[in-house]
């Protein structure tokens, strides 16, 4: 029966093994097989098919889920794929489940990054329509004006994203550091707005996700408690988590 029957992309993402948009980057790859042959995009999984990326079965979740946040240090890759890159964050944390981050933080930067192995949070969450804050403190090369933090809250024009960075909030915290609170994630969005104003970034943390707040040593990780993930629960409830063509489809943060 058609009610049965269940995406694949969806069905990689309800089994904990990645995010939608992963799965799809993974089918597209021809990586994924239904009953051993390659499917194409949107295939449906029925209850009997087994379905297998690169070889490794994939069943449905036994279960509880993971909600880690974890101190991103520098030079660490926001990657799955650790084939590809030595420096992965998946390496890195060694964790005894396979869990992925919910966005990504560029080489460059460090801080809070979320990872789950909830593929259906992921959604929620980066969708740049639901207006979820995430803060970071940066660094530049020359003393900070007032027409610096004035431009930047005021949102700055992106020419090769052919688009305007929303409205922000900016504070200037001494002559060369701010803090700044963004609801959308461009693709290294923070670094692109300062050089539109001919400044350098030089360094530049994650602070806070949403509810959740920077509290750990660099290159260390702790669960959700119960309370943030409840109160994240509630600030997401309303989130959206399908596709709308008229708001366009976010890229991934790379701040």
């Amino acid at each position: 029966m058609a009610d049965q029957l269940t995406r694949l992309n969806k069905y990689l993402s309800e089994a904990g093994y990645c995010s939608r948009r992963e799965a799809d980057r993974l089918i597209d790859a021809g990586r994924v097989t239904i009953n051993d042959v390659v499917p194409e995009m949107g295939t449906k999984v029925a209850s009997e098919d087994v379905v297998k990326v690169d070889g490794e079965i994939i069943g449905q979740r036994q279960q509880d889920f993971v909600y880690l946040a974890f101190n991103k240090p520098v030079g660490i890759v926001c990657t799955t794929d650790t084939r590809v890159e030595k420096d992965n964050i998946i390496d890195f944390i060694n964790y005894p489940k396979r869990i992925f981050p919910i966005g990504r933080l560029d080489k460059p930067s460090e801080g809070l990054i979320l990872l789950t192995d909830d593929g259906d949070i992921v959604n929620k969450i980066l969708r740049a329509s639901n207006n979820h804050e995430k803060e970071y403190v940066v660094t530049v090369d020359k003393p900070i004006s007032q027409t610096f933090i004035e431009r930047m809250a005021g949102g700055i024009y992106i020419e090769d994203l052919g688009k305007r960075t929303k409205k922000c909030e900016v504070k200037k915290i001494d002559r060369f550091t701010f803090s700044i609170i963004l609801t959308q994630g461009l693709n290294r969005q923070i670094r692109r707005m300062c050089e539109y104003l001919n400044y350098e970034v030089q360094t530049l943390k994650r602070i806070r996700i949403m509810n959740i707040e920077l509290d750990m040593p660099v290159g260390q990780y702790r669960e959700l408690t119960k309370d943030e993930f409840k109160e994240l629960n509630e600030l997401i409830k309303d989130s959206k988590k399908t596709f709308n063509p008229k708001q366009g489809e976010p890229r991934k943060s790379r701040r």
